[in-house]
């Protein structure tokens, strides 16, 4: 079970309790500890956070205006924050970035997205090459920065990097921001350690950021700490968090060994990147709406006419606005995580995986159907007729019309069901609009 789903499993038994006694929060942190603990969170800080819940929940009183369960949720709130660290606030102005990292960390990946993010932002930005350990290093950052529409620089065969940034930092001159891309390796060993002194020397970087990935768990600690003696790292890039469900170990123990988290890297393309807020990404986990992070998404992407949230909670659901709001949704990256900022975490499963070539087959069944089918699904469902036409029609079979008929009444199913949570909306609202039983 992943962290959120184990996480949202464990509070139910708050929220579902008759009595919120000493009883029920025990049962409650007991669950905490199971989830944190499978989840690769360093068992020290697990203990230490069910401890301080625990006293919280049982010896502070509810703030006016909410509930002992409600108050129960926002204690466990709280300190998922403080476990995962601070809030980011990255510098929008002149200045110099080094990324390090070992092998498999994505930092090269990262060194794209990072400079996309501060283009995005108004800036110019050079990227330099000087990873001079990978062969294939200097095409890969090149190809990066082409695909980015960001300039490059680099000198192909190069070994020294004290000349390669020198040659950056003339060649990039008038840019606000140049980011430097560091060699490798298997492990920290006295070799690294010394080109990234040669680097920072050089270099005199504002921000040195380190790449971890999510799925090392508790050995971040140990890399920060490691780098950190070297280069003193200001900020840490979490790569590879698939949604909100994975990393938890990795970004508890960075916050643990004194280090800021200041990136995460969600998916695969270049724009799943956001700055790191341990309030908003906790906020997922538990299945609140980022309604803020999903607009900027939506902006983004400028889709803003197709993508609209009183369609997807307020409107009557047909065949044709389900095909519309998947369509739009993929523009904005991995259907889970579009979902997660909605608050609407426990969508079924293969619906949050349709492949592309999926939807491409929907889009042709939904143009053989009828406008009075689009509208009303039943017309379809209660008639092999109608599947048989629409089959023939779109060149596919009726097991794909019903295939299709069967993930649309999942969702429907879904949202009605969210729709008619009345107690949960106002929760979310009073949540998100500050009110006594705000979580932060």
């Amino acid at each position: 079970m992943d962290l959120g789903a184990g996480l949202r499993k464990a509070l139910a038994k708050i929220t579902g309790a008759a009595i919120v006694d000493e009883k029920a929060v025990a049962e409650l942190v007991k669950e905490l500890q199971r989830v944190l603990i499978s989840n690769d969170v360093n068992v020290k800080l697990v203990f230490e956070l069910s401890k301080k819940i625990q006293e919280r929940a049982l010896k502070e009183k509810p703030a006016g205006g909410i509930g002992a369960r409600e108050h129960v949720v926002k204690v466990v709130y709280d300190e998922l924050v403080a476990l995962m660290g601070e809030k980011h606030e990255p510098k929008l102005n002149k200045q110099k970035i080094l990324l390090l990292g070992l092998f498999g960390s994505g930092k090269t990946t990262t060194t794209a997205k990072l400079a996309k993010f501060y283009r995005d932002r108004g800036l110019s930005v050079g990227l330099i090459c000087c990873d001079t350990y990978r062969p294939a290093a200097y095409e890969q950052v090149e190809q990066l920065a082409a695909k980015t529409g960001v300039p490059f620089y680099g000198i192909r065969g190069e070994s020294d990097v004290k000349k390669i940034v020198k040659g950056g930092l003339e060649h990039f001159k008038e840019k606000d921001v140049v980011i430097v891309d560091s060699s490798g390796r298997d492990a920290f060993d006295g070799e690294l350690s010394k080109e990234l002194k040669d680097i920072t020397d050089t270099l005199r970087p504002d921000e040195k950021f380190l790449i971890v990935s999510a799925d090392i768990g508790q050995i971040a600690k140990k890399e920060a700490e490691e780098f950190n003696k070297v280069v003193d790292v200001t900020g840490v890039v979490v790569t590879k968090m698939d949604g909100s469900g994975k990393g938890g170990g990795a970004l508890s123990s960075v916050a643990a060994s004194g280090a800021k988290v200041a990136f995460i890297g969600t998916g695969e393309k270049l724009d799943d990147f956001e700055v790191f807020d341990a309030k908003k990404f906790v906020g997922r986990l538990l299945g609140f709406p980022d309604l803020e992070a999903l607009l900027e998404k939506v902006k983004n992407a400028g889709i803003e006419e197709e993508v609209k949230a009183e369609k997807i909670l307020e409107e009557e659901l047909t065949i044709e606005s389900f095909y519309e709001q998947l369509k739009a949704t993929k523009k904005l990256g991995p259907l889970k995580s579009i979902f997660q900022m909605m608050g609407m975490v426990d969508v079924p499963k293969e619906l949050m995986e349709q492949s592309e070539e999926k939807l491409k087959r929907y889009e042709v069944i939904i143009s053989s159907m009828t406008k009075n089918e689009r509208k009303d699904v039943d017309l379809v469902r209660k008639n092999r007729g109608r599947m048989e036409r629409i089959a023939k029609g779109s060149g596919t079979s009726v097991e794909d019309v019903r295939d299709l008929i069967a993930q649309f009444e999942k969702m429907k199913k879904f949202l009605d069901a969210f729709k008619k949570n009345r107690g949960l909306r106002r929760q979310v609202e009073r949540f998100m609009k500050g009110g006594a039983g705000k979580l932060g």
